[in-house]
């Protein structure tokens, strides 16, 4: 599966089958959300939400490629992504883009 974030992939015609997403809802246990929020007193990289945002952004677009193979896809085009804020150590991450069918 091809996955870009441009809305062309070169010398290829392209059949637009619609718009697919991911989404996932993240948080750390207590313990991490703890020793975060003391990191926030000095300063930092906050090394423990930096790897649960990165795992978060890969479910979410494996899930889009998901939607995107169920629908006879060969590639994702124009792909982005969103967060938010769900409560306090929690986010979501949501991917989304155009799944597209290679024409002959």
């Amino acid at each position: 599966m091809i996955v870009v974030n441009v809305d062309y992939i070169p010398e290829k015609q392209l059949e637009l089958l619609g718009m697919v997403k991911g989404s996932t809802i993240q948080s750390k246990n207590i313990g991490r959300d703890i020793t975060q929020g003391l990191k926030t007193l000095i300063g930092g990289e906050l090394k423990a939400y930096t790897q649960m945002m990165n795992e978060a952004r890969k479910l979410a677009t494996q899930r889009m490629i998901d939607e995107a193979q169920s629908m006879g896809a060969d590639a994702v085009i124009n792909v982005r992504y969103t967060s938010s804020s769900v409560m306090d150590g929690a986010a979501e991450v949501m991917a989304y883009g155009t799944a597209v069918r290679f024409c002959s």
